[in-house]
């Protein structure tokens, strides 16, 4: 369902992602983890087509994100840790904006906006202007925008951001739900606990590269380390650092 095949992403004479290659099916709840500045965030918006690799190939459901990516926004719903809304408009003019622009029509967006509506206790605030909600309503009125046309992929970078215990669980507990019945879903967090607790499988993103990839079993079982999933992440991006100097120039003169 998502393919990055040797993604390489240069800002200058910075490289951003270092020839990263994964591949995530359908149905499965992939987590992506890192320190700040590991490139996460780029290789995101290099999937959703918000930025052009500087080589390599990001394919979503088969279809190039460069070359089609009309047919990657049709399959695709994207939060960032900072969505951009109308604050205008009210939470609930904002659902049936994006419900046309994915051509559907009234009565699923009612009903698919009554149900999330509900589940995110949005109630209250449909008919307020976004600009007055707080930024975890914010983020609430995005996740339910992004769910409304039930896409077959699903990416949102730092998902908990702003949000109290409450409407954690009820992100946690729908994206599970929705990974169940089918959805990919592409989440980057700090938290490792969203990822010990939620991902069929991780990915850990250092410096650019793809440095781990696995269940967090696996991910542990990698590191040496039994406790939580914080060792064995501490171990495998200290293990990355060591082979990172171990190679550089200046520890290598010639």
């Amino acid at each position: 369902m998502i393919e990055l095949i040797h993604i390489v992403k240069r800002f200058g004479e910075v490289v951003a992602v270092n020839d990263l290659s994964l591949t995530v099916n359908r149905g499965e709840f992939f987590v992506v983890l890192g320190p700040n500045a590991a490139g996460k965030t780029t290789t995101i918006k290099i999937l959703t087509g918000l930025l052009k690799p500087s080589s390599g190939t990001a394919r979503v459901a088969g279809f190039d994100v460069q070359a089609h990516p009309l047919e990657v926004k049709r399959r695709m719903a994207y939060v960032p840790d900072f969505p951009f809304l109308y604050d205008k408009l009210t939470p609930w003019e904002f659902f049936r904006f994006t419900g046309q622009l994915f051509r559907m029509d009234m009565e699923r967006i009612q009903s698919g906006g009554r149900e999330l509506i509900e589940r995110f206790g949005l109630g209250e605030f449909c008919n307020k202007t976004i600009e007055g909600l707080s930024h975890g309503t914010r983020q609430r009125v995005a996740i339910v925008s992004a769910l409304l046309h039930d896409p077959e992929v699903f990416v949102i970078d730092e998902p908990m951001v702003g949000l109290d215990p409450h409407h954690a669980r009820v992100v946690k507990d729908i994206l599970k739900e929705r990974s169940d019945r089918g959805m990919t879903v592409f989440l980057s967090t700090h938290q490792l606990s969203v990822a010990d607790e939620l991902a069929h499988r991780v990915g850990i993103i250092h410096q650019g590269k793809l440095v781990a990839v696995g269940t967090a079993a696996e991910l542990r079982k990698q590191s040496g380390e039994e406790g939580p999933l914080e060792s064995a992440f501490l171990a495998l991006t200290a293990e990355a650092d060591a082979g990172a100097k171990l190679n550089s120039p200046i520890a290598n003169p010639q």
